[in-house]
């Protein structure tokens, strides 16, 4: 009998349980599946040990343990599958991915992360899995994938097993023809450390997830983002990234390739695309692309807070346009961008005496 337990989901016979040091471990009663529809199981709780195992999905963790008596129980010679690197479904492979079509993409993720084979008839019946995965929400999809990049050293394994299967024709049909390169570059980003904190692990995550769009036309993304439940700040920040490299990529690995020096100017125009609090980002995406781009990562985030690269950045405002003749509407806002234009270029023009004088200038040329 537990002295004190937390009802952390009851509703699957789990609660949590606090050791001598206040640390909560979840506990779950044997379960056995009654029925299930290949996403949600019925289960009958109180059965035995042999069946509770009988109904996980590899055997690698169907391994039992009883500590008190030292008495180790592994039916279906799961130590043996460890010791061989080997993913294997427990029973018949096709009857546990039917019972559950996330255990194709778990298995996936298993082998990957910790570099196994998939067994065979496990691999077959992932593949013959795969055209049934569409009855999965787009929230188990979505962490799955979250899953991938958080505990996954080399992702590419994990999306090239995906691509293979064709599950990520059917959960993510917008990667469908995602090139190589991408999923190789994800290898290149650090995913978030074991003692990372939340901000860090999120931050390491998400660009992970958004090299898998970075550069594809920002509709298809955002669609593609909507449709795997993303929130509205993480789709953004996903589809401006794939905005900006459409825009301003191609130019920058040509100035990385002319191993030219980039002045200043230049890469505050692209600054101004990509976005401030972008930059660092961008660029880090752009540099596991193409390695050249690093030479230019830390110029570019010191001139994303240092230079004026946003209208919001420049030292007049709109009273100061009026007071100089600029008339309130439409034409204030152009006034505005060609003054942003002007300081982007020459910074040392972001005064309000300077701004006030060009205003005048703009103005009376376009009348």
């Amino acid at each position: 009998m537990f002295k004190r337990t937390v009802p952390v989901g009851i509703e699957f016979g789990t609660v949590g349980v606090f050791d001598a040091d206040g640390l909560m471990h979840e506990v779950t009663t044997f379960r056995k599946d009654v029925k299930t529809d290949g996403r949600h199981a019925v289960v009958e709780f109180g059965v035995s040990l042999d069946d509770d195992l009988a109904r996980r999905d590899f055997t690698i963790n169907a391994i039992a343990y009883e500590p008190e008596r030292g008495e180790l129980r592994d039916p279906y010679e799961g130590q043996a599958d460890l010791k061989r690197k080997i993913v294997r479904a427990v029973g018949v492979p096709g009857e546990r991915m039917r019972e559950d079509r996330l255990r194709a993409l778990r298995g996936i993720r298993f082998a990957s992360r910790f570099d196994f084979e998939i067994e065979p008839d496990t691999w077959r019946a992932i593949v013959a899995s795969a055209p049934h995965m569409d009855r999965l929400s787009a929230e188990r999809v979505k962490q799955e994938l979250e899953k991938t990049m958080e505990q996954v050293e080399r992702p590419s394994a994990a999306l090239t097993r995906w691509r293979e299967s064709g599950a990520l024709a059917v959960l993510v049909p917008a990667l469908t023809s995602a090139p190589a390169e991408r999923f190789s570059a994800l290898d290149r980003l650090p995913r978030a450390a074991d003692d990372a904190d939340e901000g860090t692990a999120k931050g390491a995550t998400l660009s992970r997830l958004a090299m898998l769009f970075f550069g594809d036309e920002p509709g298809a993304v955002e669609r593609a983002t909507k449709a795997l439940k993303f929130s509205n700040a993480d789709g953004a920040w996903i589809v401006q990234l794939a905005r900006a490299r459409r825009e301003v990529g191609s130019a920058i690995g040509a100035a990385c390739a002319a191993d030219a020096p980039v002045p200043d100017a230049q890469l505050r125009r692209w600054v101004a695309t990509i976005g401030r609090i972008r930059t660092d980002t961008f660029f880090r995406l752009s540099a596991a692309l193409n390695p050249a781009v690093e030479s230019l990562r830390e110029r570019a985030v010191t001139i994303a807070f240092r230079d004026p690269i946003e209208i919001a950045d420049l030292a007049v405002d709109g009273e100061d346009l009026r007071a100089a003749g600029v008339p309130a509407g439409p034409q204030m806002g152009r006034v505005l961008k060609a003054l942003l234009e002007q300081v982007i270029e020459d910074p040392a023009l972001n005064t309000v005496a300077q701004l006030s004088a060009l205003a005048k200038t703009i103005v009376t040329a376009r009348s």
